[in-house]
């Protein structure tokens, strides 16, 4: 709770720096100043476990952006948009090692906490239709695709939802 008071703080300090810096005519440590108090602003909006977890992901590291949304101990201290993201991003690089229950939980617990974005949560809703396709529950499957259906508004999950519902047919 105070962390994102300190930061703040921080902000305005290093911007107040800036300026003060500009005055006396030290320009270079004056731009200096600038990106870090941009860098530190960034974090008031988004967890920086998050922004890591996030960048592992775009490269791949499975390992290292799981270890990192690990290192999370308390998402239900973050605000609800981050607590969501924390518990989607568990859910889908858990999807892998844990078992189907837990991810299906986290997910859900990712949907009820309200996730911002509609790709998310047809994403979400995708995964969660699967899990539901692997415990033999088609109509509940069936739902959950049609909704992510209706969230994907770009129709970058065609494809999968296709795919999905082919392998429903085989149930």
């Amino acid at each position: 709770m105070y962390g994102r008071y300190i930061k703040f703080a921080l902000v305005a300090a290093l911007l107040g720096s800036s300026v003060y810096l500009f005055i006396l005519g030290w320009i270079g440590l004056g731009i200096l100043a600038i990106p870090v108090a941009f860098l530190v602003a960034v974090t008031l909006w988004q967890h920086e476990r998050i922004i890591q977890a996030m960048w592992h992901m775009r490269k791949e590291r499975i390992e290292k952006a799981s270890g990192a949304i690990e290192k999370i101990k308390h998402p239900e201290a973050l605000p609800k948009s981050q607590e969501a993201m924390v518990y989607y991003m568990r859910g889908i690089l858990g999807a892998q090692s844990r078992s189907v229950g837990k991810t299906e939980s986290l997910l859900k617990k990712a949907l009820n906490v309200g996730l911002k974005n509609d790709q998310l949560k047809a994403m979400a809703k995708m995964n969660l239709a699967m899990i539901s396709m692997q415990k033999r529950r088609k109509r509940e499957a069936l739902n959950y695709l049609n909704e992510a259906k209706k969230l994907d508004k770009g129709g970058v999950l065609n494809e999968q939802i296709k795919y999905i519902k082919q392998q429903m047919g085989r149930i």
